[in-house]
């Protein structure tokens, strides 16, 4: 597996990550409806282009497949953060946010912090992360549990995880 920087070309096929992780994995803490609003069918490229091209955005791949990506905002903001369906429990989530902490650390951000579905709570836990506290978030008419998460680098080292 490699980890590098996003590229437009790669666009096409994130989204497509998204929706199957989503429609697949998550399908298990969400309803029909929800993932369905979390994830429609039909997503607009060039708004995943913008997206995607205004964060820190780092793909990894395997044989020329994408199999995760993430988003690194200015702020320590973790947006959208994927691994493939096929790829789950692999060690891909935490080689992408050892990226994403790596770069956080060269802009001087002191804190990550991200809203985790229920599906990616214990990874976040996993990682050191606390939760802040519990939310409802609306998509499309569906209401969505998530969770604020956040790690300080004051108060834990950053690439740290549980053993």
């Amino acid at each position: 597996m490699r980890l590098r920087v996003y590229e437009i070309a790669d666009t096409e096929e994130i989204m497509n990550l998204f929706y199957d992780t989503i429609h697949e994995v998550n399908i298990h803490d969400y309803t029909q409806e929800q993932v369905a609003a979390w994830a429609p069918a039909n997503m607009d490229i060039d708004v995943w282009i913008k997206g995607l091209g205004s964060k820190f955005t780092y793909v990894a791949e395997e044989q020329g497949k994408i199999i995760g990506f993430g988003e690194l905002e200015p702020n320590g903001h973790i947006d959208r953060f994927y691994c493939h369906k096929d790829f789950q429990r692999k060690g891909i989530g935490k080689k992408i946010l050892e990226q994403l902490a790596s770069k956080a650390k060269t802009l001087g951000i002191d804190k990550l912090f991200t809203e985790a579905s229920i599906t990616a709570k214990p990874f976040f836990e996993s990682q050191n992360f606390i939760v802040v506290k519990q939310q409802e978030v609306e998509r499309r008419g569906q209401k969505l549990i998530n969770f604020v998460m956040e790690k300080s680098f004051s108060n834990s080292k950053l690439l740290d995880s549980k053993q």
